[in-house]
């Protein structure tokens, strides 16, 4: 029998009415949104429910709406299945928050304030229009880090952000190094940059500022040690102990986040299938692009695709 890995998604996942029906029908994942509500001391809920959407897109919203939406389908999860685990965890970026919460190291409601702080601080990091992410499709990993690191050097700073899946991978930095990079990446054969829509130039060296500020905030946050490995963004490589993974936390802020080398690992591993906890399928697309054919890849959001996973005999 394979192994299973659970997966949850970052920022970008996020869509006006996601959790809902799932808050409906679930007296668990109505209780995570209502833990979010009370911990953040305003409706997160009905930003999620309702909106409004340029509401819910503000870096500083986002990232606790997401955390939530999983967390909320994780919960609502081990209310019909009680005592489920995966083999492995793992998140994109944001996501690995909702990880730690589902392997234990990380109470719901410390995880849902401090992604809130670090949305602040990632926000506050860089001023509006200073920084950019763009990505890059049909380049190679080393040909594009060469190319940042030539740009970096004549004084505009890039850098690899997102490892996503094999042909893409999201650069990062000042506004004017994300364009030159883009422009010498189009020039040496990349197929297409595309500009992000994103508010700073996340897990860049830009970011530093917040990941000192985090550093603070997480010092007061009780972090236990992982029930279950989750598989660090910044090394991706499973991290079990509490100190460990505040470590992976910090750096993350303003490291690239291995995603393709993360399924890869796990992969290797005995992982044959992956669930995606969460709203939206970005996660799973890229698996698709990273892991074997033969793979399974499940994404559970709401109530369907729950009751799929149940009936699916996977988990059993």
């Amino acid at each position: 029998m394979g192994k299973i890995a659970f997966v949850f998604p970052g920022q970008g996942s996020q869509f006006v009415g996601m959790g809902q029906e799932l808050a409906e029908h679930s007296a668990a994942a109505r209780r995570v949104f209502e833990q979010a509500d009370e911990a953040l001391g305003f409706s997160l809920s009905a930003l999620c429910f309702t909106g409004p959407e340029e509401e819910l897109r503000l870096t500083a919203n986002t990232q606790p709406a997401i955390l939530t939406a999983s967390v909320a389908v994780l919960e609502a999860l081990r209310e019909k299945q009680p005592g489920v685990q995966a083999d492995f965890y793992a998140g994109h970026s944001l996501g690995e928050y909702s990880a730690l919460v589902a392997a234990g190291a990380l109470s719901f409601t410390d995880a849902v304030r401090a992604v809130r702080a670090r949305g602040q601080y990632m926000e506050e990091a860089v001023p509006a229009g200073q920084g950019a992410m763009a990505a890059v499709l049909g380049m190679e990993r080393d040909a594009l880090h060469a190319v940042c690191e030539e740009v970096s050097e004549a004084g505009n700073p890039v850098q690899l952000a997102n490892m996503n899946c094999p042909g893409q991978i999201v650069i990062s930095g000042s506004a004017e190094g994300v364009k030159l990079a883009g422009e010498k990446a189009k020039a040496s054969g990349a197929k297409r940059v595309l500009p992000l829509n994103v508010s700073g130039p996340f897990h860049s060296s830009l970011m530093q500022p917040a990941a000192d500020k985090l550093q603070a905030l997480l010092a007061d946050v009780s972090v236990q040690d992982a029930a279950v490995p989750v598989v660090a963004n910044v090394s991706a490589r499973p991290v079990s102990n509490a100190g460990t993974i505040v470590d992976s936390l910090i750096q993350q802020v303003a490291a690239p986040v291995l995603w393709e080398d993360t399924i890869q690992w796990m992969v290797e591993e005995g992982v044959t299938t992956f669930v995606e906890i969460g709203p939206g399928k970005v996660l799973s697309g890229l698996i698709k692009k990273i892991a074997p054919a033969e793979t399974k890849i499940i994404s559970v959001q709401d109530m369907d695709s729950l009751t799929e996973l149940l009936n699916g005999g996977i988990l059993s």
